[in-house]
């Protein structure tokens, strides 16, 4: 069992202008097993929470506390953060040139674990999580995202989580730009690696249609950098009925 803790998260980014504060005291706990779902309006500091949590060296903490099972998160590095678990699936997966999807993958396998995984049983893995996902093993030999489809990097960030078996996951806007059937695939990757294990989710995401495939156990709702609400599965049902209008203020409503 894994315990994730954010407690009054606050996080800058610098602008032109000077630092500009983003998350405004963000408080959220993630166990083993629990899928929560944040949810929001652009701009309201969803990606930003993501990004800090993996170390992002952009973003930068000037107050509050991160725990994974009571360690300092924060002062982890990024591999560091890895290495105990945490997992960040990015919305603009980046291009790797010249470093096969197959060597990637193994690499950060022996990196998490500390030791390179038997060739014989890596394979085999490899080779069913990539048909799970309706991958072409082809893409094993391909430089990472280079060339893929928008549908195709998020496969393969699914993939990396099926793989790398984290204790926790950030899955950042992981719908973002997929058409009907590669959200379902990307989703279903999503629900068998919760089934298989007892990873904790943490789902971001501005619309309510993958939720139809991924049924979390709390949705947050994220405005101005921080928690405005928050319940069960009903809020992402309401939240699609009326969109965000409640939550902004008077005169900022789309």
């Amino acid at each position: 069992m894994s315990t994730l803790e954010i407690r009054d998260l606050h996080v800058s980014v610098e602008t032109k202008e000077g630092p500009k504060a983003i998350l405004r005291g963000v408080d959220l706990t993630v166990n083993s097993g629990e899928t929560h779902a944040i949810m929001g309006p652009n701009g309201s500091g969803k990606s930003t929470l993501a990004y800090s949590l993996a170390g992002h060296p952009k973003y930068t903490v000037t107050s509050g506390a991160v725990l994974l099972d009571g360690e300092d998160v924060l002062a982890m590095s990024i591999d560091e953060r890895a290495r105990a678990g945490m997992f960040l699936a990015m919305q603009y997966p980046v291009e790797v040139p010249g470093v096969s999807v197959s060597n990637f993958l193994r690499t950060a396998k022996t990196a998490i674990s500390g030791e390179a995984p038997p060739l014989r049983t890596w394979v085999k893995d490899v080779r069913g999580a990539m048909e799970n996902l309706r991958m072409d093993s082809s893409f094993a030999e391909r430089s990472v995202n280079e060339g893929f489809s928008g549908g195709e990097k998020k496969r393969h960030e699914i993939l990396q989580m099926e793989l790398l078996k984290p204790r926790i996951a950030i899955l950042d806007e992981t719908d973002s730009g997929l058409d009907v059937d590669a959200l379902r695939i990307v989703s279903e990757g999503v629900n068998r690696v919760r089934e298989g294990s007892d990873v904790g989710v943490l789902l971001i995401t501005h619309y309510t249609r993958i939720l139809r495939y991924i049924t979390p156990d709390f949705v947050h709702v994220f405005v101005d950098g921080k928690i405005a609400e928050q319940g069960g599965p009903e809020l992402a049902t309401r939240l699609e009925n009326e969109g965000y209008d409640r939550f902004l203020p008077t005169g900022a409503q789309a």
